[in-house]
């Protein structure tokens, strides 16, 4: 054999010797997310995962340990989607790195969690052994077959008194098709079966193919704001590796970085040389605001890229809007600074200037939903301390005018004048309800009120239904969860998808006091529903705006008709009181003159409305 000939066989050998090494990293890889209906015990589960992976000490354990904000560990709901590595020695004695991606668990980040899906070769499906299979459970699965991932279905909460196991078996293979005798039996709470449930993640959940020496390509799931280093980006490697010192492009935007530090997560950010195909980590790259980041982008090498990027990308769009403005205007600058601050953190935040005559200097503002506008409201008032008052929230409208042209409409006070509108349309969703049989008349009737049009029934046993209801985005803004929850008590659960748009009346409903339009208390509503709308916001005005010494009508009006009418009282001062006696004719002076000044007052005095006013606008349920 020639010299040449013997170096080509050593890089041969080194190359297959090296191929090797690589596919045994990947065998002891495994990447997985577990997936729930609300309060099924998520977090929990991941918190007996991590002790049992010594990842913490025992005295520095906290529940919900994935959790870092306060509003979610008093909600035992995960808003903020979580990455941790998880060493594990299994039966066979080797040494797994366990990859658990946490996800939120509200309709709400739907599009986040779909991300994290696609970084996983598996998902553990937990069903709480007291309540069964859910509307998000269904909807979690089929994502998760989307994805091809394999599915392994865990039964939680078996300690419970009232833990049905052998009818929650029965609905994993009737409703789910999967195998409900081979769910495995854990109580979180206790870290009962998590031992086998280790080995099952090994056995079941396939290890991570991609080829390391191709062209890097991978997934952006999530990222976070680091205030000293700035964005730090959490990704899944597909196929390739990434070193620090290297250049990527984010193949959304084709901006371009260079690799600063790199790692993997174990609670806190560990520090390696690189991360190769299959592996779960982050890096930094003197990033500076999360906007510039998208999850869902493909990463890529800026010298050699690959040919396409991941499927499933898409721009993350707000569905429900409302104006923020200080209850104090002189605290418009440290609003617009603490906005500032939790867009850093949060790139689906989405706002710009506004104003009102009555409420001064605001901000006009997206959320992907209810729950994201309640989470941005009280972490305003927790994390920086802001009195801010929110108006009704509103979902976006698309409006045809006469002239031919469309215009998106999410703010009242942007609306058209009625004789330029030809035709309105609005958002619906596609809603999923699974209740109790005992409850279904009343649930028909709570959506059918809210406008809501049946697509389908289907009874899932003899004691449960499923519901698929058509119905407007907006009748779902205010009530409806929490009244679901009341006339089923607690039982129903609820999941939606956002389909497309349809035909609607639409009218513009102004709110005015003393005679003059209050535009913070303007909203768009379904004509129909006008009059009804309007009673109750001038019955809750009534009862919260503080008397004066004039009376004060409170009307509500679709452009120059009105439909409805409260009057504050005034308070009367007693002018008679200084008359012991007398004629009658100086009592009556007394009074016209009282009449006079209150006329006078009524046409250059100013209501004030206080924040509790608008709140009560914003509640709808007689209470």
């Amino acid at each position: 054999m020639s010299s040449t000939q013997a170096r080509c066989a050593v890089i041969l050998t080194s190359r297959a010797f090296s191929a090797i090494v690589r596919k045994m990293k990947t065998d002891l890889i495994r990447n997985f997310c577990i997936i729930a209906h609300i309060d099924h015990g998520k977090s929990t589960l991941a918190d007996r995962l991590i002790q049992k992976g010594k990842l913490v000490e025992d005295r520095d354990f906290q529940d919900q340990i994935l959790d870092n904000m306060d509003i979610e560990r008093e909600r035992g709901i995960t808003i903020k989607s979580q990455a941790v590595a998880i060493p594990y020695t299994a039966r066979d004695g080797a040494t797994y790195t366990l990859n658990l991606i946490d996800t939120p668990g509200h309709v709400d980040f739907t599009y986040e969690v779909s991300r994290a899906i696609s970084s996983c070769e598996g998902a553990l499906l937990l069903i709480d052994a007291t309540q069964g299979v859910q509307a998000q459970t269904l909807s979690n699965m089929y994502l998760a077959l989307e994805h091809n991932l394999e599915i392994t279905p865990v039964i939680n909460k078996i300690d419970m008194p009232a833990a049905d196991i052998p009818g929650t078996k029965q609905q994993i293979t009737r409703d789910l098709g999967l195998d409900g005798e081979k769910a495995l039996l854990v109580s979180a709470r206790q870290g009962t079966g998590v031992d086998e449930l280790f080995e099952a993640i090994v056995r079941q959940i396939p290890p991570p193919s991609g080829d390391p020496a191709a062209p890097l390509r991978a997934l952006i799931f999530d990222c976070h704001y680091d205030p000293y280093r700035g964005v730090v980006v959490h990704l899944r490697v597909f196929d390739g590796t990434l070193r620090c010192g290297m250049k990527i492009r984010f193949m959304n935007n084709n901006s371009e970085y260079e690799i600063e530090s790199l790692g993997v997560f174990k609670l806190a950010l560990v520090r390696q040389d690189e991360l190769s195909a299959g592996d779960v980590g982050y890096f930094l790259a003197g990033i500076k605001t999360v906007s510039d980041v998208r999850v869902g982008d493909t990463v890529t090498s800026a010298e050699n890229p690959c040919e396409k990027p991941l499927p499933g990308f898409r721009e993350v769009k707000p569905v429900v809007f409302s104006s923020i403005y200080p209850v104090d205007s002189n605290d418009y600058e440290e609003l617009k600074t603490s906005l500032e601050k939790l867009k850093l953190n949060d790139a689906s935040l989405v706002y710009e200037k506004d104003s009102s005559a009555a409420l001064g200097f605001g901000f006009r503002c997206g959320f992907l939903g209810l729950l994201h506008l309640e989470v941005i409201e009280e972490r305003l008032e927790r994390e920086f301390n802001q009195s801010v008052i929110f108006t009704a929230p509103s979902v976006k409208y698309r409006v045809k005018l006469h002239s031919g042209e469309e215009v998106f409409v999410d703010n009242p006070t942007e609306y058209p004048d009625d004789g330029r509108v030809e035709g309105a349309e609005e958002p619906y969703i596609r809603a999923s309800i699974i209740s109790p049989t005992d409850f279904l008349g009343n649930i028909m009737t709570l959506c059918i009120e809210k406008r809501g049009v049946q697509t389908n029934m289907s009874y899932l046993d003899e004691k449960r239904v499923e519901l698929l209801y058509d119905m407007p985005l907006a009748e779902v803004l205010f009530d409806f969860y929490d009244r679901l929850k009341s006339i089923s008590r607690g039982y129903a659960s609820f999941d939606y998808d956002v389909t497309d748009y349809k035909p609607t009346e639409l009218a513009k409903l102004d709110i005015l006091l003393n005679g003059k339009v209050v535009d913070a208390l303007s909203q768009l509503v379904f004509r129909p529903n006008a009059y009804n709308r309007a009673r109750i916001v001038c019955e809750r005005l009534r009862d919260e705006i503080p008397r004066q010494q004039f009376k004060i009508p409170i009307q509500g009006a679709i452009g120059s008709q009105i439909i409805a009418r409260e009057t504050v009282n005034a308070l009367r001062k007693d002018v008679l009181a200084k008359c012991y006696g007398g004629d009658i004719t100086r009592k009556r002076k007394l009074l016209e003159k009282q009449k006079e000044g209150k006329k006078r007052m009524r046409m250059v005095g100013d209501v004030e409305l206080p924040q509790s006013a608008f709140l009560a606008v914003l509640k709808t349920k007689d209470e």
